[in-house]
């Protein structure tokens, strides 16, 4: 197994970490240190391709392991942090204080954010299918610059929103927590915008063959 393979290895491994050390309580400040754990994970993707392009060390378990990572990582990240709603909520103390105020804002937020989530993962299934078919009709689909921004959004949404709930309760983490919120509607836009422009860029990929 080469060096690359072996990063995305050790990215894979990091998952389980990262989830012990989420819902770890016991730990100080363990937000703020899966947040650490998942920002050196997601450098991990960037190194291992950038290893295995300029050594010319691609392989297929490189091809197959290197996605399913990434999605795994990300997929993970947005359900564990659906399962503490108050990190979605918590900016919003900086606007409102009455308990109706904020019972009305954690009913909101908990809807939007669900939703969100929903839609940045069926948005990866949706294209995970699609790059199904084109490998199976040998066409190669590359990349594009809206895939990139979304990725770069979601890695920034995550390891903020991760940071800033161990600080929930303060001025500084409730303004941390905005600024992730605002990356998250961003990655959920750009999540859609990649997804439709992806498949329709690429529409020839579902024509019947002649």
């Amino acid at each position: 197994m080469n060096l690359p393979n072996k990063i995305t290895l050790a990215r894979i491994c990091m998952i389980p970490l990262f989830v012990v050390v989420f819902y770890l309580d016991v730990i100080p400040y363990n937000y703020l240190i899966s947040a650490v754990i998942f920002v050196l994970a997601a450098l991990t993707d960037a190194l291992d391709g950038h290893i295995a392009r300029s050594r010319n060390l691609v392989t297929n378990l490189g091809k197959f392991l290197d996605p399913i990572a990434d999605k795994v990582l990300v997929s993970t990240a947005f359900i564990l942090l659906l399962t503490r709603s108050f990190i979605f909520y918590a900016p919003f103390l900086l606007f409102f204080d009455t308990d109706l105020e904020m019972l009305s804002v954690q009913s909101i937020t908990s809807i939007v954010s669900g939703v969100c989530v929903a839609v940045i993962l069926a948005r990866e299934l949706i294209v995970s299918g699609f790059r199904m078919v084109a490998a199976e009709r040998k066409l190669v689909i590359a990349a594009d610059k809206l895939g990139k921004i979304k990725t770069t959004c979601q890695d920034a949404a995550i390891a903020i929103l991760l940071a800033s709930a161990s600080f929930w309760d303060t001025t500084a983490g409730q303004i941390a927590g905005l600024v992730g919120l605002v990356f998250f509607f961003l990655c959920t836009f750009f999540t859609v915008l990649s997804g439709v422009n992806y498949i329709v860029k690429n529409r020839q990929v579902l024509k019947e063959s002649d």
